[in-house]
């Protein structure tokens, strides 16, 4: 046997086994034994809600990178779920809360917030750019004001509270192990479920509708229904998100959808990177990170200026986020890479 011939068969035993499929294997390994070597803390408030908040930010991540609309109201459409499963379900404040079960309370909300992106996407798809940016965020600040200014159906600025997750097969959904996992596998289903649909038919043509409009609608394609459908995608992937939220905090009030949180979820998705559907979990994680161990160093009211400070710095040297850099670090040790003898 000669050299060549085992160099080719050893070149097809490379190409069998595609780097992206190694690295899903050890991120898979890594998360499924997260828990053995992690306190509740970061199982619960570190990993737990930063995937919580990937899911949010992934909804924005579809818009913005498939579709190339930027949307502030996704914060708004979870937070729209989240308090339908208040209302809609139990809380601690009896004379709120219909009490409903768990499997019509979850779908509905998630349906509703769904129609609700719908709208805001038939209202928003005729404008581009910052016209696209302003109406979301006028939504979401309408909503804000609205829920805070309304005791009858949002309980004002008290909100709901005593919002737990079903116990489901004897099992406690709210404590730190249960609940990693939930999130876990949620995220999973988000992220495959937007890579799938970046790959169909439907994804492939709203890239090229995001990329020329006019061309597409001069061949036949209908645009405005595209970027809507756009819409319903991220509305249901937003409330599922809500949901989990809701479920994590245990309580929901005006606060979860003010101005704030609407910009962290879009930070969230710049820092992690638009245009790959794993940036806004890396992104979340960074986020989450920062927010519970920058306070160590600086006072907790100047955590928005670290924040700030690294949204500046990313977008500087790397517009695409995290992602970009790490891309371009693999395209220099490519570079560098001594040529096989």
């Amino acid at each position: 046997m000669s050299a060549a011939d085992d160099t080719s068969r050893a070149g097809g035993r490379e190409a069998a086994v595609p780097p992206s499929v190694v690295g899903y294997i050890l991120l898979g390994t890594f998360l499924l034994t997260y828990p053995a070597y992690a306190s509740d803390f970061f199982l619960f408030q570190v990993a737990a809600y930063a995937m919580i908040l990937g899911i949010i930010a992934l909804s924005l991540t579809f818009l913005a990178g498939y579709g190339g609309m930027v949307s502030l109201a996704q914060m708004t459409i979870a937070g729209l779920a989240g308090y339908l499963v208040a209302i809609f379900g139990a809380t601690s404040a009896t004379e709120f809360g219909l009490g409903w079960p768990w499997w019509l309370v979850v779908p509905l909300a998630i349906g509703l917030a769904t129609l609700a992106s719908a709208l805001i996407g038939a209202i928003s798809v005729r404008t581009e750019g910052i016209y696209t940016i302003m109406i979301t965020l006028a939504i979401a600040v309408a909503f804000f004001y609205f829920t805070r200014q309304n005791y009858d159906l949002f309980n004002g600025f008290n909100g709901f509270a005593g919002i737990a997750p079903p116990m489901l097969f004897g099992v406690d959904w709210r404590t730190p192990l249960p609940f990693y996992y939930l999130t876990l596998g949620v995220s999973v289903a988000a992220y495959v479920f937007v890579l799938y649909i970046s790959r169909s038919t439907f994804g492939l043509s709203l890239q090229a509708v995001r990329d020329n409009a006019r061309r597409m609608e001069a061949l036949g394609f209908n645009v405005t229904g595209h970027r809507i459908f756009a819409w319903v995608i991220a509305g249901a992937i937003a409330g599922v998100g809500g949901v989990l939220a809701v479920w994590f905090n245990g309580r929901i009030s005006p606060g979860t959808i003010s101005v704030g949180p609407v910009i962290d979820i879009l930070v969230i998705a710049v820092i992690g990177g638009l245009r790959r559907p794993i940036g806004p979990f890396l992104g979340a994680i960074v986020f989450v990170l920062l927010e519970n161990f920058a306070i160590d160093l600086i006072d907790r009211e100047r955590f928005n200026t670290v924040i700030g400070l690294s949204f500046l710095a990313i977008v500087l040297f790397s517009p695409d986020g995290l992602l970009g850099l790490w891309d371009r670090l693999k395209g220099r040790l490519a570079q560098t890479r001594p040529p096989l003898s």
